[in-house]
């Protein structure tokens, strides 16, 4: 009997989740890509199974893609979830050639994050309206993000015992359920002690451990999130196109040009390899050509 997509995207998913342990935003995207190929090959070829996919269903599918998705990384990312696929076809004996093994992902110039000025960071939390319930608790999460560095799904997932105030230390748990250590600052320590009186005050829902709540006890979710910092970007009339991530680069950018050990920043960030982290020795060309004109001989 021919292996269904259903039965064959399920069985992607528990790969996925329990042996590549990947995080449920990574199982989610990975799945979404190849159900973006189902729904290509139903209607181009109806009643085509995955085992049956030749490489020239996947290049049209690709071209149908570029088409419809101009941003190239999108594509790459696309082309990636494709490529695991049917590997792990291939691992469960399900396909005898792998069809994607030729398939081309498009060039990706080296795209630069934006990155926030400490000026600008200022702004955005003078934007805050401390009189309303939720202030203190933004106040808290644009310190936390910026201060260690996290992604928002670590932010999101921050539980009260994670914190240990005494050493100056986060416990993260980052992608792949992998924890690190982080240090933390007065600062954001401060405001998320100047915080929890009006967090205990709600009624709490689920999980008491949960730092960041929403107005009805529940965790914040990643959505409410990137709505909280565009909201009071916009407040504080900035233009960049900022998510929770950007506070991310920020702090990694303002480290590195503060003259700190890449294999320090690549630690608190989380980063597997070097490689993700030496971006940030790329973002500010200005510094770099300062650097040249101030100290070379030749300048």
């Amino acid at each position: 009997m021919s292996l269904t997509w259903k039965q064959a995207i399920k069985d992607f998913e528990t790969y996925l989740r329990l042996e590549k342990s990947l995080s449920e935003n990574s199982v989610e995207a990975y799945t979404d890509d190849v159900q973006k190929l189902e729904r290509f090959i139903s209607e181009k070829a109806q009643g085509k199974n995955p085992d049956t996919v030749s490489y020239s269903d996947l290049k049209d599918f690709i071209v149908w893609f570029g088409e419809t998705r101009s941003n190239a990384r999108t594509q790459s990312r696309t082309i990636s979830g494709i490529r695991a696929f049917f590997r792990f076809l291939l691992i469960e004996d399900e396909i005898e050639e792998n069809p994607a093994t030729l398939l081309e992902s498009p060039k990706l110039g080296l795209k630069l994050p934006e990155v926030l000025s400490v000026e600008e960071i200022d702004s955005i939390i003078g934007a805050i309206d401390l009189s309303k319930a939720e202030g203190h608790r933004n106040k808290a999460i644009i310190e936390t993000l910026y201060g260690c560095g996290l992604r928002v799904s670590e932010l999101v997932n921050l539980r009260l015992t994670d914190v240990h105030a005494g050493e100056g230390f986060v416990i993260v748990t980052g992608k792949g359920n992998k924890q690190r250590l982080v240090p933390i600052g007065r600062r954001a320590l401060k405001e998320i002690e100047n915080y929890m009186p009006g967090r205990n005050n709600l009624t709490i829902i689920y999980d008491q451990n949960i730092i960041f709540l929403n107005r009805r006890g529940r965790r914040l979710s990643r959505a409410m999130v990137f709505t909280i910092i565009k909201d009071l970007a916009a407040k504080a009339g900035i233009m960049k196109k900022i998510s929770p991530h950007t506070f991310r680069h920020s702090f990694a950018t303002h480290l590195v040009e503060g003259g700190a050990d890449l294999r320090a920043v690549q630690e608190m960030l989380g980063h597997e390899s070097i490689l993700t982290t030496e971006i940030y020795t790329h973002i500010d060309r200005s510094f770099l050509r300062d650097t040249l004109l101030m100290f070379h001989p030749r300048a």
